[in-house]
């Protein structure tokens, strides 16, 4: 939507929490938008300050991850669910939001594994593996056909 250009990206956030915090009709992606901010009060300031917003710098040497990469896996996620693509990620996202009691939590621990398979792909220069990813979102719920692929399996 946005291609490369960071700042854009991050100003249609704040631009979004601005105008839902104003009451403003908003469009189909900017109450998705909205509706991840206001499951993440500790962004909620940053966004209020698009100053702070495009100048801020998140680093893992920090210890700090990216709120913008954080509210669009949440974003990548719910769209995988709702197109369930890879097919079966719906059932297993159900399964692991039944398991730890909360949607919300399922996202977060599907980002893990989200995260690993985009690692993986960048590693490799390769597409993201949809079928090990799956399988470790049904390994993190409990279900599933057993190891994901290329594992070693259960440990003895």
């Amino acid at each position: 939507m946005f291609g490369t250009d960071r700042n854009q990206l991050r100003r249609y956030y704040c631009e979004t929490w601005r105008r839902h915090r104003a009451g403003e009709t908003l469009e189909p992606l900017e109450t998705l938008i909205a509706t991840v901010i206001e499951a993440h009060p500790e962004y909620q300031a940053l966004l209020a300050d698009p100053e702070r917003a495009l100048a801020d710098e998140w680093t893992p040497q920090r210890g700090e991850s990216n709120p913008f990469l954080h509210m669009g896996m949440h974003l990548g996620i719910q769209e995988q669910v709702q197109t369930d693509r890879p097919a079966g990620i719906r059932a297993a996202w159900l399964a692991l939001a039944r398991k730890l009691g909360d949607p919300h939590a399922a996202e977060h621990a599907m980002m893990e594994a989200l995260g690993e398979a985009l690692w993986e792909a960048q590693r490799f220069g390769t597409a993201p593996d949809e079928a090990k990813y799956l399988a470790r979102v049904q390994a993190l719920a409990g279900i599933g056909p057993g190891p994901f692929p290329g594992s070693a399996g259960p440990r003895a």
